[in-house]
């Protein structure tokens, strides 16, 4: 799977969010709103990116996107700010895992890198329930009760996007202006 190569996009991108969601309206006024699909993919981002770079970058970018429409794969991409890694707390009782940092921004089906300091196995997760802004949950493969102890997690924030269109312009020597929308993709 490609990497998409390590140019920064310039700040003022713009994110899209499109749940996957069917919706029965009913006479009454009442709605029902069901996912559509795995919840883990319903719902999928686009990124509006622009690129203020060399023209010798712009080549780079450039041919790695002809090279995916060549081969029609998706490409791994890590939007600027999307991941990060925070500390808190954790404590277990059975299989439940409850951890508490404060405005730990993560969402039900998130998967997380969560390093331990002691008892839980360090691995990835997947965020099953998210209580409030400061407390999830995640799974343990294995029973045990802990008490309050130091946890850190990491989001990566790459995932994977294949690039629809893109334009280039190029408004002075030596550097080019790229526009191009990456679409987020599932795939095993």
């Amino acid at each position: 799977m490609a990497t998409f190569p390590s140019i920064t996009p310039t700040y003022g991108m713009r994110k899209t969010s499109k749940p996957r969601i069917r919706v029965s309206r009913l006479g009454d006024g009442y709605e029902n709103r069901v996912l559509f699909g795995l919840p883990n993919h319903q719902d999928p981002k686009e990124y509006a990116l622009t690129f203020n770079v060399s023209e010798t970058e712009s080549d780079v970018i450039e041919g790695f996107l002809r090279s995916r429409v060549a081969d029609q794969a998706s490409f791994t991409f890590t939007p600027p700010a999307e991941g990060f890694t925070k500390t808190g707390t954790y404590v277990q009782s059975g299989t439940t895992i409850t951890i508490t940092i404060t405005n730990h921004g993560v969402g039900i089906g998130d998967v997380l890198t969560i390093d331990f300091t002691s008892g839980a196995t360090d691995g990835s997760y997947a965020v099953v329930s998210s209580a409030d802004a400061n407390t999830f949950t995640v799974t343990a493969a294995s029973s045990a009760t802990i008490t309050e102890t130091a946890v850190s997690i990491t989001l990566s924030g790459a995932s994977q996007f294949v690039c629809d269109s893109w334009t280039k312009s190029i408004p002075y020597n030596n550097r080019a202006i790229i526009n191009c929308s990456f679409r987020e993709v599932f795939e095993p």
